[in-house]
């Protein structure tokens, strides 16, 4: 038989693979057992039965492998949402909350249509909508499977102001129709980045991470696409790697943006960049 207590020291087995294996274990078992981390230190001594012990079991074989928690679990925390996810997509990461918390700064919640490109699992989207109901949000993705995962979580949480398409970046959306902002957390990795062979990475959908031109190609088409579907003063919000703010920010100049700045997240790094159409348009900006 097997206590909690033992299984919490199952905790060493996993620190050749993860950076916080006490934290891995905790929440696999806390799944298994369908109670809160505190519950474990409360009663250490329970024993699990077979069905648990089998699960939890499977659950460490599968991290040992690499496997990443939100994968193991089918879900994953964002913006205080539960979003379901699976390797069809990016998992949801905290940095980029700063996108979805400049976005709400920039427009007001009086109505707006704002747009997600490359929204995977509906992350960004899922979280704009929810906060601001009266904006039309659209989710657009590439991949079938990840359209029908937004879409399986945009139904869980009920936001009937969200609509999730298919689609390649802004090219299958209606070109009469303006909008006020364009957001997307699109593939910024260079395909030589050893970063790629680490960690969670390694078990996401290498499409949505990697980009040509040293992993600006899909950037510089979202903001030339951008452009051209966006009302007079309407804003483009990108993430990028934290080495590609200034790249990114010339990438918008040339464009057409003006008012380019980049973000940075909370350990520091740049993380997100901004830029504004002019409200007469023209040629080519400056920073604003």
């Amino acid at each position: 038989m097997a206590t909690i207590g033992d299984c919490l020291q199952r905790a060493a087995e996993l620190a050749a693979v993860s950076e916080s294996p006490r934290l891995d274990v905790e929440v696999l078992l806390a799944r298994v057992l369908e109670r809160d981390r505190a519950y474990l230190y409360t009663w250490p001594e329970r024993e699990l039965d077979g069905t648990q012990r089998a699960l939890f079991a499977a659950y460490i074989e599968q991290r040992l492998a690499g496997t990443p928690i939100a994968y193991i679990l089918g879900e994953k925390e964002f913006w205080s949402l539960s979003l379901q996810v699976n390797d069809a997509t990016l998992i949801p990461r905290p940095e980029t909350e700063c996108l979805v918390e400049r976005a709400l700064q920039l427009l007001p919640p009086t109505p707006c249509r704002v747009i997600d490109l490359g929204t995977g699992s509906g992350a960004i989207a899922l979280a704009l909508a929810g906060e601001r109901p009266q904006w039309q949000v659209f989710a657009v993705d590439a991949s079938t499977a990840a359209v029908a995962l937004a879409e399986q979580n945009r139904c869980r949480l009920g936001l009937d102001n969200v609509t999730v398409q298919r689609g390649n970046w802004l090219a299958a959306f209606d070109a009469v129709a303006r909008l006020d902002m364009v957001v997307s957390n699109p593939p910024y990795i260079d395909a030589a980045d050893p970063h790629l062979q680490r960690g969670d990475v390694r078990f996401e959908p290498r499409s949505a991470l990697v980009a040509a031109a040293g992993g600006l190609a899909a950037i510089d088409t979202i903001a030339q696409q951008a452009c051209g579907r966006l009302e007079p003063g309407g804003w483009l919000l990108v993430e990028h790697g934290y080495r590609q703010g200034a790249a990114v920010r010339a990438l918008l100049r040339r464009c057409g943006f003006v008012q380019t700045a980049t973000h940075t997240d909370m350990a520091g790094c740049e993380r997100m960049t901004e830029g504004r159409l002019p409200t007469i348009l023209s040629g080519p900006g400056a920073d604003g």
